[in-house]
Protein backbone atom coordinates (compact mmCIF):
# COMPACT_ATOMS: atom_id res chain seq x y z
CA UNK A 1 0.00 0.00 0.00
CA UNK A 2 2.81 2.39 0.57
CA UNK A 3 4.14 2.11 -3.10
CA UNK A 4 0.54 3.60 -4.04
CA UNK A 5 0.96 6.53 -2.04
CA UNK A 6 4.25 7.21 -3.14
CA UNK A 7 3.07 7.56 -6.86
CA UNK A 8 0.25 9.99 -5.89
CA UNK A 9 2.78 12.38 -4.76
CA UNK A 10 5.25 11.52 -7.45
CA UNK A 11 2.05 12.94 -9.74
CA UNK A 12 2.44 16.33 -7.48
CA UNK A 13 5.84 16.47 -7.91
CA UNK A 14 5.35 16.45 -11.57
CA UNK A 15 2.91 18.98 -11.31
CA UNK A 16 5.26 21.24 -9.60
CA UNK A 17 7.74 20.18 -12.11
CA UNK A 18 5.32 21.51 -14.97
CA UNK A 19 4.21 24.59 -13.51
CA UNK A 20 8.00 25.59 -13.02
CA UNK A 21 8.62 24.78 -16.81
CA UNK A 22 5.44 26.41 -17.78
CA UNK A 23 7.00 29.66 -15.36
CA UNK A 24 10.98 29.16 -17.86
CA UNK A 25 8.68 28.60 -20.92
CA UNK A 26 6.84 31.66 -21.04
CA UNK A 27 9.55 34.07 -21.22
CA UNK A 28 10.67 32.66 -24.20
CA UNK A 29 8.06 30.81 -26.22
CA UNK A 30 4.71 30.86 -25.47
CA UNK A 31 3.80 27.77 -27.24
CA UNK A 32 5.13 25.24 -25.23
CA UNK A 33 4.32 26.95 -21.67
CA UNK A 34 0.52 25.80 -22.61
CA UNK A 35 1.55 21.89 -23.42
CA UNK A 36 3.64 21.98 -19.83
CA UNK A 37 0.20 23.45 -18.14
CA UNK A 38 -1.79 21.18 -20.01
CA UNK A 39 0.39 18.16 -18.34
CA UNK A 40 0.48 20.05 -15.09
CA UNK A 41 -3.57 19.65 -14.93
CA UNK A 42 -3.17 15.95 -15.92
CA UNK A 43 -0.77 15.00 -13.58
CA UNK A 44 -2.95 17.47 -11.19
CA UNK A 45 -6.24 15.14 -12.29
CA UNK A 46 -4.31 12.12 -11.77
CA UNK A 47 -3.29 12.43 -7.96
CA UNK A 48 -7.03 13.19 -7.15
CA UNK A 49 -7.78 9.99 -9.47
CA UNK A 50 -5.38 7.80 -7.68
CA UNK A 51 -5.97 9.03 -4.20
CA UNK A 52 -9.73 8.04 -4.40
CA UNK A 53 -8.74 4.66 -6.22
CA UNK A 54 -6.67 4.24 -3.12
CA UNK A 55 -9.05 5.12 -0.51
CA UNK A 56 -11.65 3.08 -2.13
CA UNK A 57 -9.40 -0.23 -2.66
CA UNK A 58 -8.38 0.09 0.95
CA UNK A 59 -12.12 0.21 2.30
CA UNK A 60 -12.91 -2.48 0.40
CA UNK A 61 -9.69 -4.82 1.70
CA UNK A 62 -10.62 -3.78 4.75
CA UNK A 63 -14.34 -5.01 4.77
Amino acid sequence: MKIFKFFEYAYLVAVVFFLYQAYVEYGQEGGKSVLFLIFAGVALFMFFFKRKFRKKFTQNRNE
